[in-house]
């Protein structure tokens, strides 16, 4: 491994350690955290790391998807689809509404439930789209929000 990726792979690990253990609200904090145990880095190269590492903002502030996805203490599907509405658009796709920061808790949520209907989900803020492979299916996870309260518009 040359040194170029090596220092890369040293500043991801650091990334993820301080992720998970320091609240991150902006990529100027962890650049200036980096910065203070010795990497000299940018805020393009902070950017894609975390990009690279799969960390999203929630709730204001940077959390690492994968250990949502794989930790006991992640929230469970129900307790965390606080969609506000369903909206159908076009034959397989669907728009949730959210409150502010809650959209990719939920993407993740539905992505980690594995509904066969679901092909993915891309989120925002407070919005999300989730795919289906056509209407059928798209009835079907509205059918399953609608069991967890999600009201249809």
């Amino acid at each position: 491994m040359n040194e170029k990726a090596e220092h890369s792979e040293e500043r991801r690990a650091a990334i993820r350690e301080m992720v998970a253990s320091t609240p991150i609200y902006s990529q100027t904090d962890l650049q200036r955290l980096l910065e203070r145990r010795g990497f000299a880095v940018t805020q393009s190269s902070v950017s894609r790391d975390l990009a690279e590492l799969r960390a999203f903002k929630l709730g204001g502030r940077y959390v690492m998807g994968d250990a949502l996805a794989t930790t006991a203490s992640a929230p469970a599907l129900t307790e965390i689809v606080d969609v506000i509405d369903v909206r159908p658009a076009g034959p397989n796709l669907l728009v949730l509404h959210t409150p502010p920061a809650r959209a990719a808790v939920v993407a993740v949520a539905l992505d980690h439930a594995a509904w066969p209907e679901i092909i993915g989900t891309v989120a925002g803020d407070d919005t999300l789209f989730v795919a289906t492979a056509g209407r059928r299916d798209q009835a079907r996870v509205q059918a399953r929000l609608a069991q967890h309260g999600v009201p249809h518009v």
